[in-house]
């Protein structure tokens, strides 16, 4: 800054006048390395020249500071390294001259201009309006002359001749005339001034500018007839100014957008200047047909006004028109400048149009304001992400009333835009063309109000971290332009989680997807389970269906999970008190819910099966599996069971099952009404071993195996949580006597290195020491051991074969499941990972840690690589969807080598469960295809069927979805989108999935059901039995039935349906045999999915399959059903000598490849046909389903480390006295 007057600045010169006086005032320093003195004579300053910055005339010495200086020195302290050396330089940034101050105010300035553009607008509009008083003020029957002339009356006798004078001269009132002249007056100097300020060297430009041109015919002759009074009665076209009016509207909305910064208003502008155009053009041949016809017709101005809408709108009535040339000439001038510009700004008016159709425009801010809106980010939006979004997002009621703003880059595909025309969406989906990245555009979604951001990746695409870097930087942009607006990501790649973190929610697909691919080995159908848990459905798929397997498994998919405070609850509020197991078996059986967790008011955590230890507090948020939630539930007692309830408070905790609640469930919209029927009270009876005794069957001598109560408080001596440990302890002791080796030790223990940051540790089972890299390699040996095929390692357990492209870091959370703590040392099965391309370093590093996990270098498509991993000793094969392969021209086509290699494999190897995954859930129909399968196509017509009544889960009966044979990544995009409304379920999903391992909560099993157990006999008394023994709670079973699949045409579907075998027929054939405990060992063990050998079809199954039949046949007509039903049969054993003979080719060709590579063939002889079987999936059924064989349990296990309060031993003691006590015809808690 420059120094007060007489005062020098220390150690810098200050330079004046150096750059002219065009410039304004600045101060600046610059260090020369010198110290400038002051000059004889200079004054406050020293005048330098700029050009040259010679510094030779200074004087090297240097003059003593004023006193000030030197105190402030002194208090400042000895600043002179700081003040020395500088030169102080003033010079002009803006020009300051006159032309350019005013230049600055007119022009360049925004707001300055644009209050005079809009003073210029005002004066034009004056113009005007002053023509048409004047026009209304004057009465040409009076006379017309010029200013002082005698007056004179022209009359038009005759059309062909008319008179000049009352064209040129008309009436103008003195005070009328001076406010013309002062109105033209200060229009005239305005444009003569504005032309000086924006000369640039060409004058005849400005002169001949169409704007300059009009100024002058419309104020030059006012200023004329100030000095030749005569003219004031001239003619002047003052009405023409309106065409210098819409000009000066067009530059000032021009201004007030460069004001206000909005760059959105390209349509408001030309819809603005259509409508001017429009109303020039009418007012302009109103005005000047209005005058012509004064010498004609001598038209009022509201008549020219009415021939000039008719003209313009091509209607053309014919009652009013022009009388002479001068005036018809002007119409068709008028009518060729119609033709000629209104044209042109429709055509821009239309551009302007099908481009806002495809950027979509903005969202109301008026609407943001008063109506719920969420936002959905996506890179390219495909059909079949928008439906799912939208069916998913407005299944729940109370989103009705919410607006989708839909936030793309890319234009709106053809097949979108045909969709958001449906009435059904029109109104609630906007589509907005845009980045997320630019605030311009996150201003157009209004951001700021939104309710959510959901942001998805783009998972087709070729390189998927590059599609995670873009989902990242739109979840920074989101959140550094409204912070407060909640965030649900899905991310990709588990290592980019971490960048996102800071988001309310956040689903990591690999990750999801390897856990639920690794807990479908040992949790079969997991990946249906999980996400029939995560869509919204009513229940009501299939209930049309002559089907009974179809009927049950939709009715169940309509099984969700849902939440409430325990205190406000009608399912739980009388637990409270109680324990956990207490609540979960007694709710169950009361009104059919079940309670899977809880969460405490004063944690965070949710809890997946506390355990009986577990106390329910009113405070507690319950969640549980149901139809629908309880808030939607009518419950429905009836009289005499109220009285009974009455009458006797003190009912037994169970009354056999002959008592047990029936629930008719009628799910509607909205509500669920529940049948709650009390069993009737009796007196406790006493029994040995404090359970309750069971009635006799059939009138019988004979008593069923009864089952303990389930305690309302946790008895600790009477628990089993703690057999897990011990068990496996043990087993880590114990010797192999088949092989005489050395079983090595496992420890339990957190993996040592984590393949990225944010993975949840887990406690698994690990090496003691980790395993060299070279031991990793299945199919080569090394220095420490020379086994080359997975026969030589002589494996115990079946093995599990993962074929993926890259051994990413997702395919870790395949491992870490299948190696928890909570699994047996004795059900670890070695997994084998086939890879297209060779593992890096960092992920050897990171699972050499885990046992019984090896790689090798191969491909799902060739068949020596399978055999070299060992696939003939396999249970499981999980193929993974490529990223190589997931995008392709032609869309649905990316599944199609994966869905022929996968076909191979199922003819090559039947009785090998193969999990697939694919890119799209469409191509799920081609999965285990069979080209003349009637049942097959029963089932795609019920598909359109139940997708035509508007169903989210129309591809639920497709038979490998509902085995879990086939998985899509793309069906657990609802999970991020139920989080909108259910904030929990992502991490009940993690919990399930075992991402995530909260202390003190449970995880996910399976358990078989035998034919041994079998007395258990329905559902509801396996509940009882698994809570009172080992406190696990079942949430649902996986079914296998046996199915002969029809080659021929159906008829019709009623024919088709009798060729299928429903287990639930033969009920009645199996009861009169007797007690169930007596039917246990008759036939045998069953072989299910899991078995290695035998017949196709199991023993009990084949002979209910014949004993069906026959039943079938003995029920129809004597004569043309007998006919059928040999024709049928004959059918059949003609397709089975088929399918042996494709068999024995089939076989033949894997024997000799196995030849060729040396490995022994015994392994693929023992090899059964599993084909013709169905699975499905009953989450949470009702307490009377009866379980069959064969069928696999999941359950919730309360997590075994929770409350080890005491010490093994006394843990083991307390297990075996439990297991002592038994009835020795029942069985611990996983074997029943």
């Amino acid at each position: 800054m420059p120094l007060p007057d007489g005062a020098r600045s220390p150690g810098g010169i200050c330079i004046y006048g150096a750059l002219g006086t065009g410039y304004t005032n600045r101060t600046f320093e610059f260090d020369d390395g010198q110290r400038a003195s002051r000059q004889p004579g200079a004054g406050d300053g020293v005048l330098l020249d700029i050009a040259g910055l010679k510094m030779s005339d200074l004087d090297s010495e240097v003059l003593p500071l004023p006193p000030r200086y030197r105190f402030r020195d002194l208090l400042l302290g000895d600043q002179s390294f700081q003040n020395e050396d500088r030169v102080q330089v003033e010079f002009y940034v803006n020009e300051n001259t006159f032309k350019e101050r005013l230049k600055l105010f007119f022009i360049k300035n925004q707001r300055s201009s644009l209050r005079i553009r809009l003073f210029n607008f005002s004066l034009k509009l004056l113009t005007c309006l002053l023509y048409i008083v004047r026009v209304l003020l004057e009465d040409p029957t009076k006379g017309i002359g010029c200013w002082g002339c005698p007056k004179r009356i022209y009359t038009n006798d005759s059309s062909s001749e008319f008179h000049w004078a009352p064209i040129l001269w008309v009436e103008r009132k003195m005070a009328l005339w001076v406010i013309q002249v002062i109105v033209a007056l200060i229009s005239f100097l305005e444009t003569m001034l504005l032309m000086y300020l924006s000369y640039k060297g060409n004058i005849w430009e400005q002169i001949f500018r169409v704007s300059f041109v009009l100024e002058m015919i419309n104020t030059l002759p006012f200023i004329i007839t100030i000095f030749w009074p005569p003219l004031r009665n001239l003619f002047i076209p003052v009405f023409l100014n309106c065409w210098l009016a819409k000009h000066a509207l067009e530059n000032m909305i021009n201004d007030f957008h460069r004001a206000i910064l909005r760059t959105q208003s390209a349509m408001f502008n030309q819809v603005l200047i259509l409508f001017c155009t429009l109303l020039c053009l009418v007012f302009t041949g109103t005005c000047g047909i209005q005058h012509l016809e004064r010498s004609g017709a001598n038209l009022s101005l509201l008549t020219s006004f009415y021939f000039c809408i008719v003209t313009f709108s091509t209607v053309g009535y014919g009652d009013v028109t022009p009388q002479i040339w001068p005036s018809q000439l002007l119409v068709v001038i008028m009518i060729c400048v119609a033709l000629v510009v209104l044209p042109l700004q429709f055509e821009e008016l239309v551009y302007l149009w099908m481009e806002r159709q495809k950027s979509g425009g903005n969202y109301s801010r008026h609407r943001a304001q008063t109506e719920k809106h969420v936002v959905l980010c996506v890179s390219s939006l495909k059909i079949d992400l928008l439906m799912d979004f939208l069916n998913e997002f407005y299944a729940h009621p109370r989103l009705q009333d919410y607006y989708v703003v839909i936030l793309c880059p890319t234009e709106m595909d053809v097949q979108v835009r045909r969709v958001l025309q449906i009435p059904l969406w029109s109104q609630r989906v906007i589509y907005l063309q845009g980045s997320a990245l630019k605030d311009q555009d996150l201003m157009r979604a209004k951001m700021d109000n939104g309710e959510a951001c959901f942001i998805l990746s783009s998972r087709n695409e070729v390189d998927r971290t590059a599609a995670d870097h873009q989902t990242i930087l739109r979840a920074w942009a989101v959140k550094d332009f409204a912070p407060n607006c909640p965030l649900y990501v899905q991310i990709l790649k588990p290592e980019n989680k971490f960048h996102v973190k800071f988001a309310d929610h956040v689903v990591c697909e690999e990750e999801c997807k390897y856990a639920m691919l690794a807990l479908n080995c040992i949790c079969p159908a997991t990946s249906t389970l999980i996400t029939l848990l995560v869509h919204t459905s009513r229940g009501q798929e299939g209930q049309e269906s002559p089907e009974q397997w179809q009927r049950m498994y939709g009715r169940c998919s309509g099984n969700e999970v849902y939440h409430i405070r325990m205190g406000d609850s009608k399912f739980f509020r009388e637990y409270e008190g109680k324990s956990f197991t207490y609540a979960a078996f007694h709710a169950h059986k009361k009104y059919g819910v079940c309670l899977i967790g809880l969460k405490r008011e004063e944690h965070k955590s949710i809890l997946l099966n506390p355990g009986p230890r577990h106390t329910l507090a009113a405070s507690d948020t319950c969640f549980y599996i149901n139809i629908t939630k309880e808030e939607n539930s009518a419950f429905i007692f009836k009289q005499e069971e109220k009285q009974r309830r009455l009458g006797c408070p003190g009912q037994g905790l169970y009354e056999g099952p002959s008592r047990l609640p029936v629930h008719s469930i009628i799910a509607s919209v909205g509500t669920v009404a529940m049948d709650l029927q009390n069993a009737e009270c009796r007196p406790p009876q006493s029994s040995a071993g404090g359970k309750l005794a069971l009635p006799t069957e059939n009138g019988s001598g004979s008593r069923r195996p009864s089952i303990a109560p389930v305690l309302e408080l946790a008895d600790s001596s009477a628990l089993l949580p703690c057999d897990l440990l011990s068990d496996q302890s043990e087993d880590e002791t114990t010797q192999s006597d088949d092989e005489g080796l050395s079983v090595v030790e496992y420890v339990k223990g957190y993996p040592p290195n984590s393949p990225y940051i944010g993975s949840s540790p887990t406690l698994c089972h690990l090496l003691p020491v980790k395993a060299p890299f070279c031991c990793l390699r299945l199919d080569k040996g090394c220095k420490h051991n020379s086994y080359e095929d997975a026969k030589a390692y002589g494996f115990k357990n079946k093995l599990v074969i993962v074929s993926a492209e890259t051994a990413g870091n997702g395919l870790y959370n395949f491992i870490v499941p299948l190696r928890a703590y909570y699994r047996s040392r004795k059900e670890l099965n070695p997994i084998v990972l086939l890879l297209d391309n060779k593992p890096d370093h960092h992920f050897l590093e990171a699972i050499c840690c885990f046992p019984m996990v090896y790689y090798m270098e191969g491909s799902v498509d060739n068949l020596d690589s399978l055999l070299q991993c060992g696939i003939i000793y396999a249970d499981n094969l999980v193929v993974v969807d490529k990223e190589s392969t997931m995008s392709a021209e032609e869309d649905y086509m990316a599944d199609a080598k994966t869905i022929v290699n996968v076909q191979t494999m199922f003819r090559l190897f039947p009785s090998l469960s193969i999990t697939t995954e694919l890119t799209h859930p469409s191509n799920m129909r081609f999965m285990q295809f069979r080209a003349k399968d009637s049942y097959s196509l029963a089932l795609s017509k019920l598909e359109k069927r139940e997708r035509e009544n508007g169903s989210n889960l129309a591809f639920m009966f497709r038979l490998p979805f509902a085995a879990g044979r086939v998985f899509s990544i793309s069906m657990l995009d609802t999970l991020l989108y139920q989080s909108f409304v259910k904030d929990y379920m992502i991490t009940i999903t993690r919990l399930l999935l075992g991402l995530d391992t909260t202390p003190g909560s449970g995880y996910l099993c399976a358990m078989k059901i035998s034919e041994d157990d079998l007395w258990i006999r329905t559902y509801g008394r396996l509940f009882q039995k698994l809570s009172s023994s080992s406190a696990e709670v079942p949430i649902g079973i996986y079914r296998t039935e046996c199915h002969v699949f029809a080659t021929s045409e159906p008829h019709d579907f009623r024919a088709q349906s009798q060729v299928s075998v429903n287990m639930e027929d033969c009920e009645d054939t199996r009861e009169v045999k007797g007690p169930w405990a007596t039917r246990t060992g008759s036939s045998g063990s069953a072989h299910g999915r899991h078995s290695g050998g035998g017949d196709p079809v199991d023993p009990p199954l084949r002979r209910k399959s014949l004993q069906w039949a026959r039943r079938l046949s003995r029920r129809g007509p004597k004569q043309a059903g007998q006919a059928a039903a040999a024709a049928e049969w004959m059918g059949q054993q003609r397709l089975s000598l088929y399918r042996r003979s494709e068999r024995q080719e089939l076989s033949e060709l894997v024997k000799n490849r196995m030849k060729y590579l040396g490995l022994p063939t015994t392994g693929y002889d023992e090899m059964n046909d599993q084909q013709n079987t169905l699975s499905y999936v009953l989450i949470n059924p009702p307490p009377d389903t009866r379980l069959e064989p064969n069928d696999i349990v999941y359950l919730i296990r309360s997590d075994p480390l929770a409350h080890v309060a005491s010490t093994s031993q006394s843990q083991k003691s307390s297990c075996s006295h439990k297991l002592a006590s038994c009835n020795p015809e029942t069985r611990d808690e996983t074997q029943l």
